[in-house]
């Protein structure tokens, strides 16, 4: 008989700017083995902006970090030299866009890869991503929830 997975829901909430720092150090803890993480968000959520916080907490150069809207992947260098690939696929308008760049590299690669915009590209998410939904409240804080 196969064992009944528990889903354990997380929440994480980032009050402001001041706070993003720690609450990138928990998510890291948070994340287990996870390497795929997607964030869905609406515009201006701060997707990016976690992002960078993320990076900065595993050691990544901080002006090495930015938006890949226009190139859709960057890759960083962790504090170990690790790489970390950062995807945007606000732009992408067919699944082959997603290909051509060879995304299915990067996601078997073993390395964290950071989404945003997983929605544009559902279809080729592999089924061991983490999704991550960023909620904006009403106190412009944000909160982060996943299941594991």
């Amino acid at each position: 008989m196969a064992e009944a997975k528990i889903k354990m829901k997380h929440e994480i909430t980032i009050q402001n700017l001041e706070d993003i720092d720690r609450a990138a150090q928990e998510f890291l803890s948070g994340i287990g083995d996870n390497r795929i993480i997607a964030f869905y968000a609406p515009m201006g959520a701060g997707k990016t902006t976690f992002t960078t916080a993320l990076c900065r907490i595993l050691g990544v150069k901080e002006d090495a970090v930015s938006s890949p809207t226009f190139a859709i992947v960057n890759e960083y260098r962790d504090a170990s030299g690790e790489p970390v690939f950062h995807f945007d696929f606000y732009r992408i308008t067919k699944l082959s866009e997603a290909l051509d760049i060879g995304f299915y590299d990067y996601v078997d690669s073993g390395y964290l890869c950071l989404i945003e915009w997983p929605e544009n590209i559902e279809d080729i998410l592999p089924e061991e991503t983490l999704k991550v939904t960023i909620r904006v409240n009403p106190d412009e804080s944000r909160t982060l929830e996943w299941e594991s």
